[in-house]
């Protein structure tokens, strides 16, 4: 992930002391994305084709998840 410029957006726990480990700051606009992401993979998982992978092939999966993709956006686009 480092090489192409990705960074892990992990905050600290509230009970964790303060330590030179050299992270820095929660980037707070990362985490908010961060946050997206992962209530699209949860709205993902919702549907059990997707969630236990009935489909044989990776071509067929990736084609389920597109249209889980597109009814989610679909549903928000109609709301």
């Amino acid at each position: 992930m480092k090489s192409k410029g990705i960074k892990a957006v992990i905050p600290r726990k509230s009970n964790e002391k303060m330590t030179t480990d050299g992270r820095s700051k929660l980037n707070h606009d990362a985490y908010r994305n961060r946050n997206v992401v992962e209530r699209c993979f949860g709205r993902l998982k919702e549907y059990r084709r997707i969630t236990t992978r009935y489909d044989k092939t990776a071509r067929n999966y990736l084609a389920m998840v597109k249209l889980g993709c597109i009814r989610l956006f679909y549903r928000r686009l109609c709301n």
